[in-house]
């Protein structure tokens, strides 16, 4: 036990590596959403080409292991373009993540019912109207459940990217490890913050989802 203090003077080093894990997970969940928001539009309305390419897309995304997409980015792609580790990160889960988005986005727009869309339509509503102002709302509400999911699996794949040297938490946790030679303890204290980090982020998104839920038909009576 006597390494215990210099774990304990490590974890300021440690909770930084932590908040690169954050910086990695919110910026690849957010290109995620934004790539994978265009794509569940067009596998629920664009022609049949579109709709293919979304599919497919999708399928070959999620075929591949994140950690191989993260390779292919930074040992692949930076021989001719140099990708910094942190970005290739962001790009690598961002990617990832997009395909699985896309699903559950896709999911959550074909749970409104499809006679909303006929009525906006009948109201004199072009298609992107309806669909940006009566469709998406509803979606995006009912998507927070399943999208709750995907940023707590985000963020445990950052944990990936120690693989291209980038110092996040599972890295300085490995470096403090060889120095104090307690690994238990100090792999112990690494699961401890990814679980707070994930416990947080599904609380919130839990009560984000109270917050934004849709009302019954029951509760609208009322």
């Amino acid at each position: 036990m006597d390494k215990l203090p210099d774990i304990v003077r490590s974890l300021p080093y440690l909770l930084q590596g932590a908040l690169l894990s954050i910086a990695i997970t919110v910026l690849a969940l957010i290109s995620g959403f934004l790539i994978g928001l265009p794509l569940a539009l067009l596998r629920v309305y664009g022609n049949k080409a579109a709709s293919s390419f979304a599919q497919a897309y999708s399928v070959v995304l999620r075929g591949l292991p994140s950690l191989v997409v993260l390779f292919i980015l930074f040992y692949g792609i930076s021989s001719v373009i140099k990708i910094p580790p942190f970005l290739a990160g962001c790009i690598a889960l961002g990617f990832c993540s997009s395909a699985y988005q896309m699903e559950l986005l896709r999911g959550a727009i074909q749970s409104v019912s499809p006679g909303q869309m006929l009525a906006a339509r009948a109201l004199g509503m072009t298609q992107v109207q309806a669909i940006t102002a009566i469709v998406l709302p509803q979606a995006l509400r009912l998507a927070i459940p399943s999208w709750s999911n995907e940023a707590a699996i985000v963020i445990k794949d950052s944990s990936l990217v120690y693989a291209v040297g980038l110092a996040e938490l599972l890295r300085r946790s490995q470096q403090v490890a060889a120095r104090t030679y307690q690994s238990f303890i100090v792999y112990s204290l690494c699961a401890l913050i990814y679980f707070t980090m994930t416990f947080v982020t599904n609380r919130g998104l839990d009560r984000a989802e109270k917050v934004f839920r849709l009302p019954t038909p029951m509760e609208e009576a009322h």
